[in-house]
């Protein structure tokens, strides 16, 4: 039977195939093994030309050791999970070996933006009946179960595929804008994830999370915050203890180091960071923004340099920075070209900083691990 998605036995015979790799590289995660460095698809023109760069380097990921490839079906309009499915079906890796993730939650549109938003939302899932006007916060972002399976549906057909291995949430703090109170929000995430686990049921995908930008990064007071183990608990609610909720993104990176340093989570009667609570409640971290979308491939503090191992590059050390930091699977970074996946995958060979080295870049704030 034709395996849907990545396995624990697939994966640890994609490591075996890297004996030159660090042995920090591969990491486990939920029970498989995965890279420390991801490839993400966010930036990029959406042409015919960048279609084939992203082709190629993801290409070129999977054969210089790294099995996570990370979308959302919004990327370039979809076309980035079309430039995945193109080269799944090219890569010499067998699916059980690859780790692919996906985002749903702000409208996709398709190759290219439409010259009427309210016109597209109608067409494509109103009529439909897939979602209303009412669903559609700040006119991009929607996370009703029924629009969130279609995003599956269609995740699963651009990218050529018979399963996802995680589909992320995408940025749900987009729906605590305004007077959206948290018990409103919160029932939203329970019907949210009652149909991913359905469609964990149903095979389309095997884990679930969210992927959010600021949501996590803020204070407890914060209107747009959430709580992991608020999460954690609505999951368990809905899904028992054998539930898919298993990962979450969040940026973190030298300018923004607030998941590992902030002590802003309740996790079994502690504040701590959220990188930290992940770890104390079973959850997998997965790292956007390493550099930054490039503003920290340049100009890296000489000590930073020294301590994270006098790297070639300012991005290297960037991305060094984050995946040496304790409880991270995996630090994501875009690369849309060859040349950019061999210098970040260069890092693969390397063992990440030691944990006493890496907290010792500060000189205060670590009690966020405590």
């Amino acid at each position: 039977m034709k395996n849907r998605f990545a396995t624990t036995g697939g994966t640890r015979n994609f490591t075996s195939g890297f004996s030159e790799a660090s042995e920090g590289h591969f990491r486990n995660a939920q029970g498989l093994s995965l890279s420390s460095i991801g490839i993400g698809t966010y930036l990029g023109n959406w042409d015919a030309e960048t279609d084939k760069k992203y082709e190629n380097a993801v290409l070129k990921y999977i054969d210089l050791g790294g099995n996570v490839i990370d979308t959302a079906s919004n990327y370039r309009f979809q076309r980035s999970e079309r430039n995945i499915g193109a080269a799944l079906k090219k890569m010499t890796a067998d699916r059980d070996e690859v780790f692919v993730a996906t985002k749903g939650g702000f409208l996709p549109f398709d190759s290219e933006p439409p010259s009427d938003v309210q016109k597209y939302f109608e067409e494509h899932f109103v009529k439909k009946g897939i979602a209303t006007f009412d669903d559609l916060v700040g006119g991009s972002h929607c996370m009703t179960p029924d629009y969130l399976e279609s995003q599956i549906d269609q995740s699963l057909e651009n990218m050529g595929v018979d399963g996802l291995d995680l589909f992320y949430i995408h940025n749900p703090e987009s729906q605590l804008s305004g007077e959206t109170q948290k018990p409103v929000f919160e029932a939203k995430i329970a019907k949210a994830f009652e149909r991913l686990e359905e469609t964990r049921a149903n095979q389309k995908i095997n884990f679930y999370g969210v992927a959010t930008w600021n949501g996590f990064r803020l204070k407890p007071d914060d209107q747009s915050y959430h709580s992991l183990e608020r999460f954690v608990q609505i999951a368990k609610q809905v899904g028992g203890e054998d539930n898919g909720f298993k990962f979450i993104q969040l940026p973190h990176n030298l300018a923004m180091p607030e998941a590992f340093l902030m002590p802003n989570q309740p996790a079994n009667g502690k504040a701590v960071s959220t990188i930290k609570a992940a770890s104390d409640l079973g959850v997998s971290v997965m790292i956007s923004g390493s550099i930054l979308q490039g503003q920290l491939s340049a100009g890296v503090p000489l000590h930073i340099r020294e301590t994270l191992g006098s790297l070639t590059t300012d991005a290297q050390t960037s991305l060094q920075f984050v995946r040496s930091t304790p409880g991270v699977t995996t630090a994501l970074v875009g690369m849309a070209s060859i040349e950019h996946v061999e210098e970040n995958m260069a890092l693969a060979n390397l063992e990440p900083t030691a944990e006493d080295d890496f907290k010792g870049l500060f000189s205060q704030g670590s009690q966020g691990q405590a």
